[in-house]
C-alpha cells in the first residue's frame, strides 16, 4: 500500500524556518509530479510549491524567495524548507504526489502537518 507521511511541522516563531518532510513509503515502481500543499482553518488547500520529475519547479506567489521544494528520490523523500516564516503560513501542510504503484498511476496525499507561526 502506498502511503505519503509528512513530519517536521510545529511551532515557530515569526521570522523562524521549518522543514517539512515526507516520506513515500509501498511498492512505488516511478514518481512523477510531487508538492506541497496547506489549508488554513475555514480556507480551501492552496497549492504552495511542485516538482516536475525533470527537475523543474513551481512556487505560490506567498513562497516565492522564501521556501524550497527538493527531493531526494532514491530516499522516496519530499522536503519544503521554510525560511522567514510569517503568521500568514501558519496552516496544515500536505504532500502529494503523483506515484506508479503495481496497480498503475495514481496521486496520492498525506494526512497532513501541522505548522503554526506564533510569538
Amino acid at each position: 500500500q502506498v502511503q505519503l507521511v509528512e513530519s517536521g511541522g510545529g511551532l515557530v516563531q515569526p521570522g523562524g524556518s521549518l522543514t517539512l518532510s515526507c516520506a513515500a513509503s509501498g511498492n512505488i515502481w516511478n514518481t512523477n509530479t510531487m508538492g506541497w500543499y496547506r489549508q488554513a482553518p475555514g480556507k480551501q488547500r492552496d497549492m504552495v510549491a511542485v516538482i516536475f520529475n525533470e527537475g523543474g519547479s513551481s512556487y505560490a506567489d506567498s513562497a516565492k524567495g522564501r521556501f524550497t521544494i527538493s527531493r531526494d528520490i532514491a530516499k522516496k523523500t519530499l522536503y519544503l524548507q521554510m525560511n522567514n516564516l510569517t503568521p500568514e503560513d501558519s496552516a496544515v501542510y500536505y504532500c502529494t504526489g503523483n506515484l506508479q504503484s503495481p496497480r498503475g498511476w495514481a496521486t496520492y496525499w498525506g494526512q497532513g502537518t501541522q505548522v503554526t507561526v506564533s510569538s
